[in-house]
Parts: structure tokens; C-alpha cells; sequence
């Protein structure tokens, strides 16, 4: 009968321990204090009393870092806010080596966001979002490194200027369509006094290219009653009739 109460005793004790570790979980196991390994994925014992244990989620986490007021290094003043995408890859390491790793995690974006935004001008900061980015995420990848966090990417969602540089910014954009605008008309300009240069150059060199050319003017002009035309006639036409009648005509 004693034999059978210490076995039943032993029995609700051990079920007192059982545990069950998701898949996307790992178990940080400890024994009188002290870390004895990881608890993979099923049912796992946990004796009470003398071990505990933490619980990890391996999974990737998406977490928004808080808008961070920035100085560019050319002194404008922006606010700017990111999301960061971050795993555990060690559970050991993200217990023993840090107290809190996603409060950690989140002040280390913080402060390297603001430094990288320091470090570069605005115009580059617009242009250049996912190369500043990318360099977010290697420096906090490296630092989180010993904590057992892996940082896969960061992206800056927002980048919000002043009311006053946006409208420094809406008058420089439009002095440069304004700027591309004259370019693109001065390059047709050339283009078609080129080729006006080698129409006048065809017609002059050509018997009676002109007065085609006139008369075709002419048909054009004609398809509108309401047009009036002051012909000037060409000297070649005179010429012609010259031949025709004989007579000679004084120029």
C-alpha cells in the first residue's frame, strides 16, 4: 500500500512537469538556477521545484520602431519612423545575454536610426531610402549578434519634412520641370531649323522646286474661304513667263 502511494505520488509529480513546446517555439530549460539546454519542439518534462523554464518564440517579428526626431547633416530637421523584421535564432543566447531582447532590439533601431540620419544630407535621404536601410539593418544585425538575434531587414516607412521645406522642396521641383521644359523646346527648335536648313537647301537645288512648292502653299491655303494671301511671286515664276512671251523682265 505504501508502494503504491509513492508510485501515484511520483506519477503526480511527474504530470505536474509536463510541458508542451510548440513548433515554433524552443524552451530554455533551467536546473537549481542553472541553464541545463533547450527544449526542442513536444512533450517535455519540467521537474517542479527543482527546474523552470522560459519560452521562446523563434518566429520572425514584425515591430514598428517609434517616430525618432533626426538632425540630417545638413541641419533639417526630419521625422522618421521604420519597421524592423527580426528572429531569434538563438533561445539560449536571447535569455542569458540580455534581460529584455525585444525591448533591446527596439532601443538599438531607435538610436542607430537616428545616428545613420545624422550621418547623411537630405536630398540623399529621399533618394537613397533602401541603401540607408540596408545599412540600418547590417549595424543592428551586428550588434544584436551576441543576444541571439538575427535582424533580417529594416525599411523606413515614413520620412516627414517640415511644412516649410516641403514647399522649399514644391518650388524646386517645379523650377526643374520648368528647366527641363525650356531645354526639350530649345532642342526641337534646333531640330526643326535643321531641317527647315535642308529643305531650302533641296528646294534650291532644284528647277522649279520652289513653284511646286508655292503652288502646293497655295492648294493648302485655298481649302478656307475665310483665309486672305498676299502672294509675293517668285522670280523663278517670272522667268517663265518670260520664255513663254518672249519678253525680258527688269529685276
Amino acid at each position: 500500500m505504501v508502494y503504491l502511494q509513492i508510485g501515484i505520488g511520483i506519477l503526480v509529480y511527474l504530470a505536474a512537469g509536463l510541458r508542451v513546446v510548440n513548433q515554433y517555439e524552443r524552451g530554455v530549460k533551467f536546473t537549481l538556477g542553472r541553464y541545463t539546454g533547450i527544449m526542442n519542439p513536444g512533450l517535455r518534462i519540467v521537474l517542479p521545484v527543482i527546474q523552470a523554464w522560459q519560452r521562446v518564440d523563434v518566429r520572425v517579428k514584425a515591430v514598428d520602431v517609434p517616430d525618432q526626431d533626426c538632425i540630417t547633416k545638413d541641419n533639417i530637421s526630419v521625422n522618421v519612423n521604420a519597421i524592423i523584421y527580426y528572429k531569434v535564432s538563438h533561445a539560449d543566447k536571447a535569455i542569458l545575454e540580455v534581460e529584455s531582447f525585444k525591448f533591446a532590439v527596439s532601443q538599438m533601431a531607435q538610436t542607430t536610426m537616428r545616428n545613420i540620419v545624422g550621418e547623411v544630407e537630405l536630398d540623399e535621404l529621399l533618394q537613397n531610402r533602401d541603401k540607408i536601410s540596408d545599412r540600418i539593418q547590417q549595424i543592428i544585425d551586428k550588434a544584436t549578434d551576441p543576444w541571439g538575434i538575427q535582424v533580417d531587414s529594416v525599411d523606413l516607412k515614413d520620412i516627414v519634412l517640415p511644412a516649410d521645406m516641403k514647399r522649399v522642396i514644391g518650388k524646386q521641383a517645379e523650377a526643374e520641370r520648368e528647366k527641363r521644359s525650356v531645354i526639350i523646346k530649345a532642342e526641337g527648335e534646333v531640330v526643326a531649323a535643321t531641317n527647315m536648313a535642308k529643305a531650302a537647301h533641296t528646294l534650291s537645288g532644284a528647277n522649279g522646286a520652289l513653284h511646286l512648292r508655292t503652288l502646293q502653299t497655295l492648294n493648302d491655303l485655298s481649302s478656307d474661304q475665310s483665309n486672305t494671301v498676299i502672294m509675293a511671286v517668285p522670280l523663278e515664276v517670272l522667268r517663265a513667263f518670260e520664255k513663254i512671251g518672249g519678253a525680258k523682265i527688269k529685276t
